[in-house]
Order: structure tokens, then C-alpha cells, then sequence
């Protein structure tokens, strides 16, 4: 039968495991691919030209 733990010590290992939890969702969350300044918007996300809109007055 393996031994006992003390209370302690089962505390200690959980707020380290939680520690470690926290520390890689953050780095999955960052994790990305990062946006350049020069490169042009993605075809969705342009907004749309003046042209193209309908207008409520016409």
C-alpha cells in the first residue's frame, strides 16, 4: 500500500499543476500566427465601397 501524503504536500502539487494549466492555455492562446503591417486584409474583412452600399435616401 503506498504511503500516506500530508495535506501539505497534495496542496502544493495542485496549485502547481493549476500553475502549469494556466501558463499553457496562455501560450496555446498566443500561439497564432501574427498579422504583418504591410500585408493587405483578408477578402472578408475589407470594408465595403461607397459605390456598393444602398442608400435609405435614395
Amino acid at each position: 500500500m503506498p504511503a500516506r501524503t500530508r495535506t501539505a504536500e497534495r496542496y502544493a502539487r495542485a496549485v502547481t499543476a493549476a500553475l502549469a494549466a494556466v501558463a499553457c492555455l496562455l501560450l496555446a492562446a498566443n500561439a497564432g500566427p501574427t498579422s504583418t503591417a504591410g500585408s493587405p486584409a483578408p477578402a472578408g474583412e475589407t470594408a465595403p465601397r461607397l459605390e456598393d452600399v444602398a442608400s435609405v435616401n435614395r
